[in-house]
């Protein structure tokens, strides 16, 4: 069976490429187009030789099977539960919603509705992601004390990112709501535990409505604290991660693409100086996820809880930037 899937807006800069992999993909097709800007949408589905709908209702309503949603964030609540009170499997581009109670609901309806959502929070996909993941696992770093991830390219001093990726009322945010949810949803996962506070700084380096420089710091119960950082002004920044145990340290991205590993716990040669530790192939994609959850009736609970937290952790950092405080996450 060829899932018939609807898109719904190419306003994200990653539409085309959910496009691509929906179309390359055996088990699914698009088969129609809805956008919220008639006219990019009609030109897009005249690309893709596909029927477009002035109607997001009439698209919901049409046979199709499941949606791919690449609306404004500020759109992400009215049309997940409008697709998933329809019966149409979702995937949609992060941030699944700007805040946890929007969050929330859109998970509801996905359960009582029984379809299948998942989340582009590629990330948790890639290598280092699960070999980090086993080192953790295997307790190398003793008691988790530090976790900080940075992400950050020169979208805004070279004027590459679409200019609608700077309109405060569609994105809720800039670069942290952006670029900075995937270095704060994996610092979420490396931690191992909720925060219980959150506070953000957020820079305007290039004068837009919204943040080009972010950094949020999360502080944990037992004492661990993570920092997320994030920016669209800078023109070399290696995308790292660092984590600190009361065993050893695990270093990537500094500046290399390697894992580096130094730890008390796999004897004296590992105590006294770094080894690198082998990277393994990245998971299939959030996307061919998505499809296979669909095909077998199981869920993505791990996607979806961390997206959530996601939400709430980005609400956290608008809230905190505004009021000039630090935000209870309890």
């Amino acid at each position: 069976m060829t899932l018939k899937i609807g898109k719904i807006s190419f306003w994200h800069v990653h539409a085309w490429d959910y496009t691509k992999e929906a179309q390359e993909h055996p088990g699914s097709e698009i088969v129609a187009v809805w956008d919220e800007d008639p006219k990019r949408g009609q030109e897009a589905a005249d690309k893709l030789n596909v029927p477009f709908y002035a109607s997001l209702d009439d698209l919901l309503a049409s046979d199709i099977d499941a949606v791919i949603v690449d609306a404004p964030t500020r759109l992400h609540h009215e049309v997940m539960v409008k697709a998933a009170r329809a019966g149409k499997h979702i995937f949609t581009e992060k941030v699944v919603a700007p805040t946890a109670k929007e969050a929330e609901d859109i998970v509801a309806e996905v359960n009582n509705s029984g379809v299948k959502l998942t989340v582009s929070l590629p990330r948790l996909n890639d290598g280092y992601t699960l070999a980090i993941r086993e080192v953790l696992d295997q307790q190398l770093l003793g008691k988790i004390t530090q976790v900080r991830a940075r992400l950050s390219h020169n979208g805004a001093l070279e004027n590459w990112l679409p200019e609608h990726f700077y309109s405060l009322e569609d994105c809720l945010g800039g670069a942290l709501i952006d670029l900075g949810c995937h270095p704060m949803y994996l610092t979420r996962l490396f931690l191992g535990e909720a925060p219980e506070s959150l506070t953000a700084q957020y820079g305007y380096v290039t004068g837009r409505q919204v943040e080009d420089n972010a950094v949020a710091v999360l502080k944990t119960p037992s004492g661990a604290v993570g920092i997320v950082e994030a920016g669209f002004v800078n023109s070399h920044s290696p995308f790292t991660v660092e984590i600190q145990g009361t065993e050893g340290t695990l270093l990537y991205g500094t500046p290399d693409e390697k894992l580096l590993l130094r730890t008390n716990r796999k004897g004296e040669e590992y105590a006294k100086s770094w080894h690198e530790l082998p990277i393994p192939a990245n998971r299939e994609s959030a996307y061919k996820q998505w499809i296979s959850h669909i095909e077998n009736g199981t869920t993505a609970d791990e996607n979806i809880f961390l997206a959530v937290e996601l939400s709430k952790l980005m609400e956290a950092a608008n809230n905190s930037n505004v009021e000039k405080r630090t935000i209870s996450l309890a």
